[in-house]
């Protein structure tokens, strides 16, 4: 027994069976490369699920977490520290938020938003706002309220009964579906993806977001947008949003701004943050020096006009390489920036085209129905995108 067969042996046996763990360990990776324990190479178009925004053993990176490992790495939220306070400008700086609370994943980051949401009313006396609007195919986490939240019964459905108030999902882009259940005198908030990422790489589009402002400011009603996956560059962009020239009140993110570490932050104006108050909100390792100063390290390069800009057009290149693509069994290539998505049909699975891939020295994932995701290091090179393409047409035409 070798040991990789030693690590999957004792794995399966103690670790819960939540994941549908594919055959193969990691062991070390160098930008967008990584080698298994076997020695084996492949190319990673998934970045963790969008979180090693900068790729792997990145010197930004690493030496942030090495010079901040030389000093202290947790002390708790009861003292400050050098770093949680210019990373929490950092990520306002430009839009219209105001103030940061720093969790440890994307679902705690929406959880803080939903107590906000909730103190925000309970403030203005207005406790019967306990609803809030999520999308059809949406994805918001894994927490009891989060997955509540999510508008996939694949996710929830052994769950019931839900949270009441948190279960009406309207259909992505529909306008008027929109409008209907923001009617409602009980609906507090919308919460909504500027890209629906789990379910399936689907952009809004900039008419339907822009009514989301409109329709709930005007019914008195807040606006989060859950940046957990776009945000942090990932779309060109450092937050998403500002695509569809909105201002939300609430806006949560994770995954990427951390470039590997577990980091989640619920970012919002200052009216709507100073509703908490000492002891409303808390966590124990959100916020740590550790983590703090590393994302701060990562943002700072993200953050770069030049480095956005080659995450635009790496993203336009690679949407246009896969359209090149001429197959019955592709129905649509969509995305933006290095968030992208080939949808196929029941003719070309998604699911196999991951397998063929992973064989192939490609790491890839799929999603929603049917949907190939691409979701590469944002460092990721124009030959890797065209070394990928090829093999991934090479299989599609062995498929057909």
């Amino acid at each position: 027994m070798n040991l990789f067969e030693q690590t999957k042996l004792i794995d399966d046996e103690y670790v819960m069976g939540t994941f549908a763990t594919v055959p193969i360990e990691f062991v070390s990776g160098e930008g967008c490369i990584l080698k298994d324990s076997e020695g084996k190479e492949y190319i990673d178009f998934l970045a963790a699920i969008a979180v090693n925004s900068l790729g792997h053993k990145h010197p930004i990176f690493v030496n942030a977490i090495t010079e901040q490992l030389g000093k202290i790495v947790a002390t708790s939220n009861h003292f400050y520290n050098e770093h949680r306070g210019k990373l929490a400008k950092r990520l306002v700086e430009g839009t219209n938020l105001k103030r940061v609370f720093f969790a440890n994943s994307g679902a705690e980051a929406n959880e803080c938003a939903i107590k906000l949401i909730r103190k925000h009313y309970h403030e203005k006396n207005e406790r019967n706002k306990i609803k809030i609007i999520t999308a059809s195919n949406s994805f918001h986490g894994r927490t009891f309220a989060t997955v509540s939240l999510t508008g996939q019964p694949k996710y929830n459905e052994f769950c019931r009964p839900l949270i009441p108030g948190f279960t009406e999902y309207i259909p992505y882009n529909d306008i008027a579906a929109l409008k209907n259940a923001l009617n409602d005198p009980q609906v507090g908030a919308l919460m909504i993806e500027p890209i629906l990422g789990e379910g399936g790489i689907i952009p809004a589009t900039n008419e339907y977001m822009q009514e989301c402002r409109k329709l709930t400011r005007e019914r008195g009603q807040l606006l989060v947008i859950d940046e957990i996956q776009t945000g942090g560059g990932r779309t060109g962009l450092l937050w998403a949003f500002s695509k569809y020239e909105i201002e939300p009140d609430i806006v949560t993110a994770a995954k990427g701004i951390g470039g590997g570490l577990p980091i989640g932050v619920c970012m919002a104006t200052e009216e709507i943050s100073s509703c908490f108050k000492p002891g409303d909100h808390g966590t124990t390792f959100g916020g740590s020096p550790l983590v703090c100063a590393t994302s701060y390290a990562v943002m700072n390069k993200i953050c770069e006009p030049a480095f956005l800009e080659s995450v635009r057009l790496k993203g336009e290149y690679l949407i246009s390489k896969l359209k090149e693509i001429k197959s019955k069994g592709i129905e649509e290539v969509r995305g933006i920036g290095l968030m992208v998505g080939l949808q196929t049909n029941e003719h070309l699975p998604a699911a196999y085209l991951v397998k063929q891939m992973l064989v192939n020295g490609f790491v890839l994932n799929a999603c929603g129905k049917n949907v190939l995701r691409f979701l590469p290091p944002l460092i990721i090179e124009y030959g890797h995108i065209d070394c990928m393409v090829e093999r991934l047409k090479t299989i599609i035409e062995k498929a057909e």
